[in-house]
């Protein structure tokens, strides 16, 4: 079993940066996938960026990609979105994701989830 505890997130104006980080228990940690998601008041939760286990595979959504980073550590278990220019449709709670397969990019496709941090970027 996993746990994942995001941090991180907070208020910033558009334009600026936010770093979140996703430190995770467990042994299997290394060994799987970690996915970054959002959901924004009213919406469904979508995903944001993933990465492999190695860290040598990233993946992004269209809305994000070239103004977010992915990366992992996984000698200190934690898994970090590097996120910048941030925009006011980038305010959401953000969660962090675990599955022991390939890629995927939703919801379903993930088995441990974090508790959430809140990302409010203001106009």
């Amino acid at each position: 079993q996993v746990q994942l505890v995001e941090s991180g997130g907070g208020l910033v104006q558009a334009g600026g940066s936010l770093r979140l980080s996703c430190a995770a228990s467990g042994r299997t940690f290394s060994e799987s996938f970690i996915g970054w998601f959002r959901q924004a008041p009213g919406k469904e939760r979508e995903f944001v960026a993933a990465i492999s286990w190695t860290g040598a595979s990233t993946y992004y959504a269209d809305s994000v990609k070239g103004r977010f980073t992915i990366s992992r550590d996984n000698a200190k278990n934690t898994v970090a979105l590097q996120m910048n220019s941030l925009k006011p449709e980038d305010t959401a709670v953000y969660y962090c994701a675990n599955r022991r397969r390939g890629y995927a990019d939703y919801v379903l496709g993930y088995d441990y989830w974090g508790q959430g941090t809140q990302v409010t970027v203001s106009s």
